[in-house]
């Protein structure tokens, strides 16, 4: 199978990703069309339209599709025709005071659709967001390629001594080579008995023609959750804006995070009033409780406060005082 290899600088290190002669000639295709249409376009967002943006080692990105833009969600609010005479200055009023506020409903009016492929372990903690349409490359029908994600080594951690779903301190020296090693033999030997049970190789050809392969539907069990899977994935702006806040955030796991970080760029090239409101109000801003807003009242004033008197737990005071930048509270 003939490939490419597409160099890019994602996030921290370099990566290499993949695709087949076919796949860059169906991107080109994709990308060299040409229509005309009285629908709104968002130019920045047109320039990467159908481009497989690189993620991990073997992953990407691919926008396909989409429909509307900042001004669809202002139309939406105003339940108005056309851009009319309003500034930009307006619609940026509204958009920021429709996020302030949380009136989401304007912003469902928008949707984007995704083409993604990535590790199945990830797949799997992605899809808990029940909020979009899926339809994933069908491993019954098909047989997965021959991808494995393998973590650098600098994103190859200990489990956190104080968070039980969170990476502790780098993993370094000869354990570090002894893990990867366990994951890349593991991903292979599986994947060499996948094809086995099979009685096919990935390239398509048969192992022995006097034997009968195993059902794909049944084989497929046998591979790790580091092989690579592709989706496409559509949603409305709204609910792709909720995956971001929790995805794009520093305490996301790496792997989804770089996936949130692509997608996070195409939304400020798709919507950038509404990706500056965004930033601004949902992964800038701050929540606190009725107890924690009495609490910075007080402190504004100069009083004294304490733990003990707050109503709240010490995590909580902690994450208040974390929040606001009061280091000498933190206890």
């Amino acid at each position: 199978m003939n490939s490419i290899n597409i160099k890019t600088n994602a996030r921290d290190s370099l990566k290499i990703m993949k695709l087949t002669r076919e796949q860059s000639e169906e991107i080109k295709d994709q990308q060299s069309q040409r229509n005309s249409t009285k629908r709104v376009t968002a130019h920045e967002l047109e320039k990467i339209l159908y481009e497989a943006m690189p993620a991990l080692d073997h992953g990407f990105v691919r926008v396909i599709d989409y429909m509307g833009d900042d001004t669809s969600i202002v139309q939406s609010a105003r339940v108005s025709y056309g851009k009319g005479t309003k500034k930009v200055s307006t619609d940026s009023g509204l958009i920021k005071y429709l996020m302030r506020h949380w009136h989401s409903t304007p912003f469902e009016m928008c949707e984007i659709k995704y083409h993604v492929k990535l590790p199945i372990f990830i797949a799997r903690q992605w899809i808990r967001h029940r909020t979009a349409n899926v339809n994933e490359y069908s491993a019954r029908y098909s047989i997965l390629d021959k991808e494995f994600y393998l973590p650098s080594t600098e994103n190859l951690a200990a489990q956190s001594a104080s968070n039980r779903q969170g990476r502790g301190d780098v993993i370094e020296g000869e354990q570090a080579k002894e893990v990867l090693e366990l994951l890349k033999n593991d991903a292979e030997r599986t994947y060499d008995n996948y094809e086995m049970m099979l009685n096919q190789r990935f390239d398509g050809s048969t192992i022995d023609e006097n034997k009968k392969g195993l059902a794909r539907e049944l084989a497929r069990m046998n591979l790790t959750l580091n092989t690579y899977t592709q989706w496409y994935w559509k949603t409305d702006l709204l609910n792709l804006m909720n995956f971001l806040r929790l995805r794009a955030d520093s305490h996301a796991q790496y792997e989804i995070r770089v996936y949130a970080d692509i997608m996070l760029d195409t939304v400020k090239r798709w919507v950038p009033i509404t990706y500056d409101a965004f930033m601004d109000y949902r992964v800038g801003g701050t929540e606190v409780s009725a107890k924690g807003k009495k609490i910075i009242q007080k402190l504004i004033k100069g009083e004294n406060v304490n733990v003990e008197k707050s109503g709240l737990s010490k995590r909580e005071w902690n994450e208040l005082m974390t929040a606001f930048d009061i280091k000498d509270q933190i206890i």
